[in-house]
């Protein structure tokens, strides 16, 4: 089973509107390294397309919605995320896609690691084969 788990950030509002919070090494379970946002991509559009050998990641839509595909070389899920206040946290060694972005979606990433070209698998055919040999 592709392990994932959806985490609810704590949210606090009143007539004024509404303001989260996320906490690192509370919230998440890392301290971030990394954060980045993807906007301005279509519908149809299929983004991320690779796994990480280490880097871990919570993401979530601050805007919008779409969908995330996780694959773990032996099953494929489907998750949408569609509230901001509500992130996916992705461990290591999950391919990623996602797609059907809304418009106006922002997606942000909080990454555990620095950028780092090594620790991504680019390529489909090569993550499944370093699934089989990591499990």
């Amino acid at each position: 089973m592709v392990e994932y788990k959806l985490v609810d950030f704590r949210t606090f509002g009143d007539n004024r509107g509404n303001l989260v919070t996320i906490e690192a090494e509370q919230d998440i379970p890392f301290k971030v390294n990394r954060v980045y946002y993807i906007y301005g991509s279509e519908k149809e559009i299929v983004r991320g397309k690779h796994a990480h050998k280490e880097l871990e990641q919570v993401i979530f839509c601050a805007s919008g919605s779409c969908d995330f595909i996780l694959d773990d070389g032996k099953e494929r899920v489907t998750v949408h995320l569609d509230k901001p206040n509500q992130g996916l946290y992705i461990k290591n060694n999950i391919w990623r896609e996602f797609t059907n972005f809304s418009e106006g979606c922002v997606v942000m990433v909080l990454a555990s690691n620095h950028y780092d070209e090594a620790d991504y698998i680019r390529n489909y055919d090569d993550f499944l084969k370093f699934a089989k040999e990591n499990y």
